[in-house]
This record gives structure tokens, sequence and C-alpha cells, in this order.
């Protein structure tokens, strides 16, 4: 007879997970009520509340600027994981061929390979073969960084894909290409999508890259926040640090509606 589970053991459990979801949430809080301050010094608690500070951001040139830069250079990185982790996910999931586990590992070790030795490294190929640190250097890098996520999340997504669909289509006349335009990829939006999120949100909110990588006309948000940070820290910081968090919120909220979060993840 199997013992059931003691009484405690589910009261552990959740008072476990609350615990851990107020040390996850807890710096979001302060960081937003630290946004709203009436002090020009970035304190908690704050002593008034006030919207001067999402004002002073968004009548800045620097951080309009810096968050053109952010939003662009996130989008491009978007297209180009994609476009290139797509098919890699296609090509390790639906084939066997010599030397796969390395390409594979290959095409994963960025998520095990710690940033600042790969920054060190993409700086140094940069600065001896091309015109040193730019904008298609960080576009290349956050390429590099994210591709793995497009993997996982496509090959997680093909792992569930009925394989009778694609031979039905193959019998029917179907071409290699029109399978792979009209049946195969049309299963991996969800992964896609998943894929897409984690590539934006990586790249727009990497420093440890773009603060290597940085060129003289080329500044990140995340890089303008820690400049504020260094030199004179105000609300402002948190101000953009809120404006980050809502819009990582809204993406999810996106997702949800047009995909279900229970098929992404």
């Amino acid at each position: 007879m199997i013992a059931s589970t003691p009484r405690l053991v589910p009261f552990a459990t959740a008072m476990f997970l609350l615990a851990m979801g107020v040390f996850m949430l807890l710096p979001l809080l302060v960081v937003i009520a630290s946004s709203l301050s009436s002090s020009s010094f970035l304190v908690f608690p704050p002593p008034g509340l006030s919207l001067q500070w999402y004002g002073e951001i968004l009548g800045s040139q620097a951080y309009i600027e810096a968050g053109w830069t952010s939003l662009k250079l996130a989008l491009a990185t978007v297209v180009l994981a994609l476009t290139l982790g797509t098919p890699a996910a296609i090509a390790l999931s639906r084939f066997r061929f010599r030397g796969q586990a390395t390409i594979a590992a290959l095409f994963l070790s960025p998520l095990i390979l710690p940033s600042l030795i790969f920054a060190i490294g993409l700086l140094i190929v940069f600065s001896r073969y091309a015109t040193g640190p730019s904008f298609l250097g960080l576009v290349i890098g956050h390429t590099v960084i994210t591709i793995p996520y497009v993997i996982r999340t496509v090959s997680a997504n093909l792992a569930d894909l009925d394989p009778h669909l694609d031979e039905a289509a193959r019998i029917m006349g179907a071409r290699w290409w029109q399978r792979y335009a009209l049946v195969i990829l049309p299963q991996c939006r969800t992964g896609m999508a998943a894929g897409a999120f984690f590539a934006f949100n990586i790249s727009f909110d990497d420093a440890v890259i773009a603060l290597f990588m940085r060129a003289p006309n080329v500044e990140t948000l995340p890089m303008r926040i820690y400049s504020t940070l260094e030199f004179s820290p105000d609300p402002s910081v948190a101000a953009v640090s809120t404006i980050m968090i809502l819009m990582t919120i809204v993406l999810v909220v996106m997702l949800n509606r047009i995909f279900g979060l229970s098929k992404i993840v």
C-alpha cells in the first residue's frame, strides 16, 4: 500500500514557491517604485511620487537615440537568428549525418561559453580583420548568442511534428521547397515565435557584448543606463528599466494571445 503524502509537504512546497516568487519579483517592484520618486537621487523608498523622470527620458535625445539603436539591433538580430537558426534546427532534427553531434554542439556552444570571453574574442577579430567595433559587429555577436535559443525552441516544436504530413505531401507530388514552406514551417511557428522572443530580449538587454563592441557613434540602451549610473545616478534609470519591464510583459501577453504560452513553453 502506498503511503499518502504528508500534509506538511504540499504546504512547504507552496511556501517555497511563494518565497521564490517574492524573491524574483521584489527587485522589480523596487525599480518601479524608484522610477516614481520625486527625489533627484536614486533612493528607496521614494520620499514622494512623481512622473517627472518619465518625461525626462522621453525628452532626452541620448535616451531616445540609444533606444532606437537597441531596437534596430534587436530586430536585426531576430531576423538573422530566425533565418539561420530555423533551417539549422530542421536539419538537426530531421536528418542523420556524419558529424551531427559535433555540429549541434557547435551551434549550442554559446549557451555555455561565458559572454565575457566571447565578447573579448569578437573584439579581437573585428579589431584585427575589420574596422574595429561597429554596429555590424554587435549584430553578428548578438546573432551568435541568440541562435541557440531559436534552435532549441524550434527543435522542441519539431519533436511534436507529425512525420506523416510531410510524407503525404511528398506522395501528392509536392517538391522539397513546397513541403518546407507549406508543411514544415507553418508547424514550427510557435517555436519560431518563442525563439524570436528570446532573441529580441537577449539582444535588447545585452550589455557585455555591447561594452566591448561599442563604437563612438553606437550606444545601446543598457550601455546608456550604465553610463548614467556611473556618472550621475538618478531615478531616470529606474524609469527606463520600468519601460523595459513593461515592454517584456507586453511581448509575453502578445505571444500568449497569438499562440498560447502552453504551446511555447
